[in-house]
């Protein structure tokens, strides 16, 4: 069947109007062909009988020259009397010819033209030539005999009539068509009323044909729903629209609210019908077959089964406990596990299952005639308190529409706590039973417990006093827990208040590093200069007293060191730097560093390593150093005579203790300093780690030195992962062990260290590895003998000194003097570039960076940045020596950085590489 066309009111209006239109267009075209036509007849009349009398009129005139020049010539002669003649004679007929040819619709009007033409000739030939003629001849006497009679006169007379005539019949065709003219204006006139008329009658036919099919339509909508209204809840009735428009549109949207509606009233009906069915009922299986009924009646299914919930030794199991059209009690299996099978599968995802494509081999649906296949499974879910208790599965000949599938789910909501109840119910029941069986014991039990009951009003009364006691323990406890929060909060005072100390500890000894390098600069660099004795002028003990106060120099920055040393250990903040050491090279270091030494105090240095003992570890070597370092020392300065061993070996895997294997190391090494000294006493063998400690008192006066050597030994061992051991007996020796992995791998985590504050001040000597050393005296090697090669690098050249102190510009003005070199000097930034602006260009500037009004930064900065100079040799000298501030130094404008004291032939080495450069 064909799709009816939709026209819609929009349509129906446009097409009424396009009608309208059309025929307004029709009438249009009629009326203006109509005007065409009377136009063309007007214009004929206009063009046609107004040419013809005009022609007419002409030739007239034409005529009436002839006769006027002709009887000027004959009165008077002349020849210019001939020229109207000869002129109208040759215009005449062409007029003639024109008029002929306008009239060529008209034969009778042609004839009486043809007529006075033959006149017109007749006069010519008759009077108008012959009379010139003779006129030319001079003969007076046949022109007078010629006019007594003039038969010209009849001629003329004949074509004025003749014309009259012509023009008459002219005048009256004029007249008949203007009133033909006038006759078609007034048809057209009635035309037009006529047309207007029918284009009024055909508009207001549309127009009510069209409000007809739209109102009627409207109407049988508003009849079909006061109908459905009047009927008071049937919602039986339904709209029918015949025509294919937007009532249409409107009515179908009401059969569909209405169908919306009866299927919500039916959803409601069967809800309130299922929900009012299963109440009074006491057992599950009773609920369970009455629910599959009654569900089974609203949805048409066929077969249907309900499994409930049961647990046992294997878990939760679904049991059925009904079936709907069961076929000796074969429909469906008795029970399954959770997500075994569709049942189990949909209590486990909570999860309704509809299956619409039924494989063969699906429990057949039996009737009387056979057995059939289902079209339709619908498993659903029943959940109480988010937990499912049962699981229902229908089988249906048909699909479950998307309404009975509703129907289900809104039934199930509530259908889980109706399970729940009568459950509960059914063990309340059971346990009903059973308390009525407990009744009589316990009735048995009543006299015993009667007897008891004394006993236990004794006991209540002696809880009582128990309870009263635990009572009072309770608000001493509650008294000491705000004792222990106050105590916290003193405690938390207090750690804030040991972070500030720690703060202002190592700014002060950041200060305190500064306050004693820069006079110690001073010191070294000339007690240096004394002691080498260039001139020759010093006495053998003033050599010896200058080396005693270079050495000293030398021991009081080692204490320095240490001081600074151990105060970035106690506050975390020392730079563990991890990197590959080679171990095949350490028994050479410790000969070349320990020897002379050795040799010194007469004492036999021994050096054993394994061959087990890896090449390369990952460890911190400077720390590794110093610990070495400050272990042998101590082993020289305790050991009169007999020997120092040093025993270099691997952890083998059978000696691996515990907390060695819990760390991500490849080997452990164990480092050996075995001494024949003086020894140290059992209960002195903890004393000595700690700072500023040792073994007894006459031991510092005898041995010197500040203790604190052991003690950064220890806290470095702990931070490279490792640990020192002792092994002494007094006046026999001691054994230092150190125990330290390799690290590949990191840091162990109970060894982190803290990076929040790098702020304490760092030993700057690593060009000297025996300034490590506290108890070590080392030769000193003049510097004239290192300089030698750099002479001519220093000679004439111009350095300036920036320095506050008056020390140190004199300590280094008389060392540079030494080499040659042109000194100049600056207190501050300020007086450092107007100096350079003012003097001839340097060769190199000596920067100190703490100074007053403007410091070594700030002047780096303007002499690269204002005065252009980026090319300049600069050396920043500082006694602060903060972590950063080398990077500091450099990003400043410093091309290289020295910390202060000044090693001379250090100094004297980056000058000159500077110079050279």
């Amino acid at each position: 069947m064909e799709k009816k066309m939709r026209f819609g009111i929009k349509s129906k209006i446009i097409i009424g109007y396009l009608i309208v239109i059309v025929c307004l267009f029709i009438a249009f075209i009629v009326l203006n062909s109509q005007i065409s036509s009377l136009q063309k007849e007007r214009n004929f009349i206009i063009d046609h009988d107004i040419e013809v009398h005009d022609l007419t009129n002409r030739i007239e005139k034409h005529l009436l020259d002839m006769e006027t020049g002709q009887r000027g010539y004959i009165i008077t002669g002349e020849a210019s009397y001939l020229e109207p003649y000869n002129s109208a004679a040759t215009s005449w007929e062409k007029d003639y010819n024109a008029l002929y040819q306008l009239l060529n619709n008209n034969p009778n009007q042609q004839e009486k033209l043809e007529k006075i033409k033959g006149s017109i000739q007749d006069w010519i030939e008759a009077a108008g030539e012959p009379t010139i003629a003779l006129k030319k001849e001079n003969n007076t006497k046949e022109l007078q005999q010629f006019f007594e009679k003039d038969p010209g006169r009849q001629y003329m007379d004949d074509i004025r009539s003749q014309f009259t005539s012509f023009r008459n019949v002219e005048k009256k065709s004029t007249e008949t068509r203007a009133t033909e003219l006038d006759e078609k204006n007034q048809k057209i006139k009635i035309g037009l009323y006529g047309l207007l008329l029918f284009v009024t009658l055909i508009s207001l036919a549309i127009a009510i044909v069209l409000s007809n099919s739209i109102v009627n339509t409207i109407k049988e909508v508003t009849q079909t729903i006061k109908r459905i209204t009047a009927s008071k809840g049937e919602l039986k009735g339904r709209i029918k629209v015949r025509s294919n428009d937007e009532i249409k549109d409107l009515g179908l949207a009401t059969n569909a609210l209405l169908e919306n509606i009866e299927e919500r009233n039916w959803l409601q009906t069967n809800i309130a019908h299922a929900v009012t069915m299963y109440q009074g009922i006491a057992s599950v299986d009773k609920l369970a077959e009455k629910f599959l009924f009654t569900v089974s009646e609203m949805t048409q299914a066929s077969f249907g089964a309900f499994y409930v919930r049961e647990e046992n030794d294997k878990g939760n199991l679904f049991v059925k406990q009904a079936a709907f059209a069961d076929r000796k009690g074969d429909a469906g299996r008795e029970s399954f596990l959770i997500g075994e099978g569709l049942i189990g599968q949909a209590a486990l995802e909570k999860r309704t299952f509809v299956i619409n494509d039924v494989p063969d081999t699906y429990q057949l649906i039996t009737s009387g005639l056979g057995d059939v296949k289902p079209k339709s499974i619908f498993i659903v879910p029943v959940l109480f308190e988010d937990e499912v208790i049962a699981v229902i599965e229908l089988a249906s000949l048909h699909e479950f529409t998307v309404l009975e599938q509703e129907l289900i789910s809104q039934v199930i909501e509530t259908f889980g706590l109706t399970i729940n109840g009568v459950i509960r119910r059914m063990e309340i029941a059971r346990l009903l039973k059973e308390s009525q069986a407990m009744t009589e014991e316990l009735q048995a039990q009543s006299e015993e417990l009667q007897t008891q009951s004394e006993e236990l009003q004794m006991q209540s009364e002696e809880l009582r006093m128990i309870n009263e006691q635990l009572e009072e323990r309770t608000k001493d406890a509650e008294e000491k827990s705000f004792e222990l929060e106050a105590a916290k909060e003193d405690l938390e005072e207090k750690a804030h208040q040991l972070e500030l100390n720690s703060q202002y500890k190592s700014e002060f000894l950041a200060n305190m590093s500064h306050e004693l390098r820069t006079p110690l600069n001073s010191i070294l660099i000339l007690s240096e200069m004394l002691e080498e004795n260039a001139a020759k002028t010093l006495s053998e003990d003033e050599e010896e007293y200058a080396r005693i106060i270079h050495s000293s120099g030398k021991d009081l920055l080692a204490l320095i060191n240490d001081i600074l040393d151990l105060s970035k250990v106690e506050s975390g903040k020392l730079d563990i730097l991890l990197a590959e050491m080679n171990m095949s090279e350490l028994p050479d270091q410790i000969e070349r560093n320990f020897s002379h030494v050795a040799e010194q105090k007469n004492v036999q240095l021994k050096i054993n390593k394994a061959q087990d003992v890896p090449d390369i570890i990952h460890t911190d070597e400077k720390r590794f150093q110093q610990i070495v370092k400050n272990l042998l020392s101590n082993a020289f300065k305790f050991t009169e005579s007999g020997s120092v061993t040093v025993s270099i070996q691997r952890v083998v895997d059978h000696r691996l203790t515990t907390a060695m294997r819990t760390v991500d190391t490849d080997c452990w090494l164990e480092i050996a300093v075995a001494d024949t000294g003086i020894g140290i006493p059992k209960e002195k063998h903890q004393l000595i780690f700690e700072a500023f400690q040792q073994a007894d008192g006459a031991t510092v006066r005898k041995y010197g030195g500040t203790g604190l050597g052991l003690s950064i030994c220890s806290e470095f061992a702990k931070l490279l992962g490792g640990w020192i051991s002792l092994s002494s007996e007094v006046g026999k020796g001691s054994t230092f062990t150190l125990y330290l992995p390799s690290l590949s791998n990191g840091l162990i985590d109970y060894e982190k260290v803290n990076f929040a504050y790098e702020e304490v001040a760092v030993s700057v000597e690593e060009a000297e590895p025996e300034a490590e050393i506290t108890e070590i005296d080392h030769p000193v090697q003049p510097v004239e003998s290192s300089l030698q090669d750099g002479e001519n690098v220093f000679q004439d050249k111009r350095v300036l000194i920036v320095d506050d102190d008056q020390r140190n510009i004199f300590a280094l003005k008389t060392a540079l003097a030494k080499q040659g070199m042109t000194i100049m000097t600056a207190h501050n930034g300020i007086e450092c570039l107007e100096m350079m602006e003012n003097s001839e260009p340097f060769d190199l500037i000596l920067m100190d960076i703490m100074m007053p009004q403007m410091d070594g930064y700030e002047a780096m900065q303007k002499i690269r940045g204002e005065l252009k100079l980026v090319d300049l040799p600069i050396i920043a000298l500082t006694a602060k020596a903060m972590k950063n501030d080398r990077e500091k130094c450099l990003e400043a404008g410093a091309s290289d950085y020295i910390s202060k004291p000044l090693d001379l032939n250090q100094l004297f080495s980056v000058m000159r590489v500077w110079l050279v450069n």
